[in-house]
């Protein structure tokens, strides 16, 4: 993949990301996906060692890191514009750093509970200012292609994370899991130094939006957390959070500078590229657990088999999204997300129509979902960052991450909803339900994306607000 990164960088404009730097963004921003799988297989470990039962590790080692993530990434979007997107991505590793040492030292559960909140943290500034800066520094027709390279090494990363954290598990224990990121972070800011330029910083910076931030924070987590809740719970806290986010619209209309400016959606590009990216994640996010709890139901504990089916649909999101990029330079975002959602459509199909008498034959629906869902997620981003001035390019970054990670909210809580109906068991007629709203979700993703533009405007920015 360094020889990718090379050529994205390769005949560029002067200001343009350099391949050095291109590779110190790829190491921190797959630290951020790895991190939120590797811990899964060294849960039962801690728990062990710190005498804390699967609900109190789930719920503060789990559940804090999903929710902290969605909660700040517009914030930390915001944070890019207003203080410089290379400055902010400096404090994020810094603090992703100091995050893993925490865990590595930690021996209480309170303790790891703060790494990981602070690695969170961390993850949220990083994200926006990494794409911000692919936006910014990279001209218009070769974004496709670095985001699909970028999402593919978030993939592969999410994918080795159980691998690499069940080694470091067994071979020198739970804690190494956090130490791991250290030389990593160490590489990534030592590629970096002195490749980025200087970003000027203004005069009169404007104060940053604390009470929009609070709001918009307030309104998501009570989303999240209604979202995994049921009966009564559930609705009062959806019906909560609903009620807080209006307030924060209506706070951020007359501010002169929002942590979320509602302009954005008043592009076509951007408000199509966001919800084809939502809408694709809630399928993915719904199937990664519907299925191996169907597949436990139906055929047995056998989690080995279950993983191997389940890489099918990775392998190909691995493959897929570099190539999503290049075809995108060729057919457009329109056209290639189109095409990647019909895919992804047809893989879903299948599987809602699939007897499923053994995992084998999920393989092939799998990795028709995986190939299409990924060639759908570069152009879709490359086309909604496009789309969006300078000015507010991490801004839009951190709104777009957060409708992508509730759509994966909704996913799951769309699965917990169809699941409750029929009892304890997953049944086929559930299976079925459920591919039906996946379904539902990738023909919406189809239709949006026919909202893309055609071909990228190379050269040509949107106008500054």
């Amino acid at each position: 993949m360094a020889a990718e990164l090379t050529e994205v960088a390769a005949h560029t404009e002067p200001q343009a990301l350099s391949s050095r730097t291109l590779v110190s963004l790829a190491l921190t921003m797959a630290l951020v996906p790895l991190n939120s799988t590797m811990i899964a297989v060294a849960l039962p470990t801690i728990g062990r060692d710190l005498g804390a039962g699967p609900d109190t590790l789930s719920q503060w080692l789990v559940t804090s890191y999903l929710l902290v993530g969605i909660v700040l990434q517009s914030p930390g979007g915001k944070l890019g514009d207003l203080w410089g997107h290379h400055r902010v991505l400096r404090v994020g590793q810094a603090l992703f750093a100091l995050g893993a040492v925490t865990g590595f030292l930690a021996r209480h559960v309170a303790l790891l509970a703060l790494a990981r909140v602070l690695m969170a943290t961390a993850g949220a500034v990083i994200g926006p200012s990494a794409m911000a800066l692919l936006r910014n520094g990279l001209p218009a027709h070769r974004r496709a292609r670095a985001f699909g390279l970028f999402g593919a090494i978030m993939s592969l990363a999410a994918a080795a994370g159980p691998m690499l954290g069940g080694e470091l598990v067994a071979r020198m224990g739970w804690s190494f899991i956090f130490m791991v990121n250290v030389p990593v972070i160490c590489l990534a800011l030592l590629m970096g130094h002195g490749e980025v330029p200087a970003e000027p910083v203004p005069a009169q910076r404007p104060a940053f939006d604390v009470l929009g931030s609070v709001l918009l924070g307030t309104g998501l987590a009570l989303l999240v957390v209604g979202g995994k809740s049921q009966g009564a719970w559930m609705v009062g806290l959806l019906a909560a959070g609903a009620g807080v986010l209006v307030l924060m619209y209506r706070w951020e209309r007359r501010q002169r500078h929002p942590v979320i400016d509602f302009q954005l959606f008043g592009s076509r590009a951007f408000t199509a590229g966001s919800s084809i990216l939502a809408l694709q994640n809630l399928a993915m996010y719904g199937l990664l657990f519907q299925l191996p709890y169907l597949f436990a139901q139906r055929f047995g504990e056998d989690t080995g088999r279950t993983g191997r089916t389940m890489l099918a649909m990775m392998s190909m999101m691995v493959i897929g999204t570099p190539l999503g990029g290049r075809l995108s330079e060729q057919l457009g975002a329109r056209v290639t997300s189109v095409t990647g959602a019909l895919l992804a459509l047809a893989g879903v199909g299948l599987l809602g129509m699939s007897t499923l008498d053994g995992p084998g034959e999920a393989i092939l629906p799998l990795m028709l979902l995986g190939f299409g869902l990924a060639l759908a997620t570069a152009p879709s981003q490359a086309a909604a960052m496009g789309a969006v001035d300078k000015a507010r390019s991490g801004m839009a970054a951190g709104a777009m991450s957060t409708i992508r990670y509730l759509g994966g909210v909704a996913g799951i809580a769309v699965l917990g909803g169809v699941l409750a109906k029929g009892g304890a068991a997953a049944t086929l007629e559930q299976h079925r339900a459920a591919m039906a709203v996946f379904g539902g979700a990738l023909a919406v993703s189809a239709f949006a994306a026919l909202a893309l533009p055609r071909r990228d405007t190379a050269g040509r920015e949107p106008a500054t607000r």
